[in-house]
């Protein structure tokens, strides 16, 4: 396809960032009003005492209650939002505890001290922080940038929802956007949603069992510069509609999808449903990054990100539907993300009633400057959606990828794919395809360029013929289904025009 080249990728970026800097964005100085803030501290007058319990680990695998007495800042910070554009949070050695959402105003700034942590109180299981206005998209499609919140940043400040195991929430297990969730499918740490012109930056996030930052219904938004730390689901979440949008140098260990631009999904985890287009997705690390790899508690280089582009055709209840397309985004300067996950993904909790029908379709995706540290047993992008315009160059393979020559190792997949969920019940009846084996897909115009591997040990890097590491896939029926699994299908992928090499 025209401009799928080096030129076509760097052209989309610069287009990108461009468009963001043009609407007044503070990319390079998110702190740009710093001397404007006014100190929560002059609300103190509104902070209350409380006391609660808070279950953390054991060194010996179990739990312990930690009794808790605390200063709930929730109303203080609220009402300096409410009455000043730019507020501060100085550091204090203790946490920031908060019982309820704190809601942004356009035009608002939220600006933490290094250093200064701010936690959800146990049981709030709500959002930490939001736009004003959201609005909820699951009956119809909803309109981009209609009335939306604007000119808001969220930036600084070490973030916890308390979920201090992978078993344990304190009884934040969903991030609402208030207690009556008013607005279903919100599912975010910091969740904006109905925006415009909003920046999240230089956050960590510890211990959050919702997204890290679920951002949709938007135009023109940047989440830059987060850590995570123990983190439980998926990092920055970006949800159809959405436009013009930037997500780069994020590093640590995710639960779930590093970064998902889900324009289809389903509709128990997304306040609305619509295209997505024109985002860079740049500086992911699935481990620490170069300059963050010391100290008492380092990143863990477990090479385990993930990252998802969920297309599809969202079906409402009132028969009305909106494509969920996915087109003109750019993702660079990749590490140590173990899958690409491009693939249709029915709902197991209501496979019957909400699916993508038809399937997603992906235009004009650009992969570029992609390390894989380690082989995997599937391929790296698993492809099983439609897709017209999909270039992959500039891959740096951290081992030998025909060490097993049995099981060779594959860039691409293109096909559908198989996996029973049996819920862990026995009765075949209940169980589901995690996946959606029966459908066909088609990748036109695939450009796979600049492979080169260099297994460790060795010093130099060589030349890997690309053709090789593509694998189309077509499936079959299970004979022996339910007795054994997957119940595999007839779904078939189709690869038209390929190019490999230059």
């Amino acid at each position: 396809m025209h401009g799928m080249n080096d030129t076509g990728a760097a052209t989309l970026a610069s287009e990108i960032e461009q468009r963001l800097r043009t609407a007044g964005m503070d990319l390079d100085d998110p702190r740009a009003r710093w001397a404007e803030a006014v100190s929560v501290e002059r609300y103190a007058m509104l902070v209350r005492t409380a006391s609660w319990q808070e279950l953390w680990p054991t060194d010996e695998g179990g739990e312990r209650a930690v009794p808790v007495t605390a200063e709930l800042w929730t109303a203080a910070i609220q009402a300096a939002l409410d009455e000043h554009p730019v507020v501060r949070l100085p550091y204090r050695p203790q946490p920031y505890y908060i019982d309820a959402p704190l809601i942004l105003h356009s035009g608002n700034r939220l600006y933490l001290d290094e250093g200064t942590e701010i936690r959800l109180k146990p049981g709030t299981n709500t959002c930490m922080a939001r736009n004003e206005h959201v609005v909820s998209g699951q009956r119809g499609p909803v309109s981009v940038g209609v009335e939306a919140d604007e000119r808001i940043v969220i930036t600084g400040g070490i973030w916890s929802t308390l979920a201090t195991s992978h078993a344990q929430s304190n009884g934040n297990h969903r991030g609402r956007v208030d207690q009556q969730d008013s607005a279903p499918g919100a599912h975010g740490t910091i969740l904006l949603h109905n925006v415009r012109n909003v920046l999240a930056s230089d956050l960590t996030i510890r211990m959050c069992r919702p997204f890290g930052v679920q951002v949709g219904n938007c135009c023109e938004f940047c989440v830059q510069n987060i850590r995570y730390e123990d983190h439980r689901r998926d990092g920055v979440h970006v949800e159809g509609p959405a436009q013009w949008g930037i997500v780069r140098q994020l590093a640590g260990v995710t639960g779930d999808d590093m970064v998902a631009l889900n324009a289809w999904d389903w509709r128990d985890y997304s306040v609305t449903f619509g295209p997505i287009h024109h985002v860079l997705v740049e500086g992911i690390w699935g481990c620490a990054m170069p300059e963050h790899t010391t100290g008492e508690n380092p990143y863990v280089p477990d090479g385990t990100a993930e990252i998802r582009l969920l297309a599809g055709t969202k079906r409402f209840a009132d028969g009305s539907s909106v494509d969920c397309d996915i087109t003109d985004c750019v993702f660079r300067d990749i590490h140590n993300v173990r899958t690409c996950k491009m693939y249709d993904q029915p709902n197991i909790g209501e496979p019957d009633t909400d699916y993508a029908d038809p399937i997603g379709k992906m235009v004009r995706l650009f992969f570029r400057d992609v390390h894989i540290g380690r082989a995997t047993p599937e391929p790296t992008f698993q492809v099983a959606a439609n897709i017209r315009g999909m270039s992959v160059r500039d891959v740096y393979l951290g081992f030998d990828p025909d060490a097993d020559p049995a099981h060779p190792y594959k860039l691409i997949g293109v096909g559908p794919m198989s996996a029973t969920y049996t819920f862990g019940q026995a009765d075949p009846a209940r169980w589901v395809e995690l996946f959606s084996p029966d459908e066909d897909c088609t990748v036109e115009d695939l450009h796979v360029a600049g492979v080169q591997a260099r297994p460790e040990g060795e010093g130099e890097w060589r030349a890997v013929e690309p053709q090789q590491l593509v694998q189309v896939i077509s499936q079959t029926p299970n004979p022996d289904y339910p007795h054994t699994t997957p119940r595999g299908g007839t779904g078939k992928g189709q690869l038209l025009h390929p190019v490999f090499g230059e």
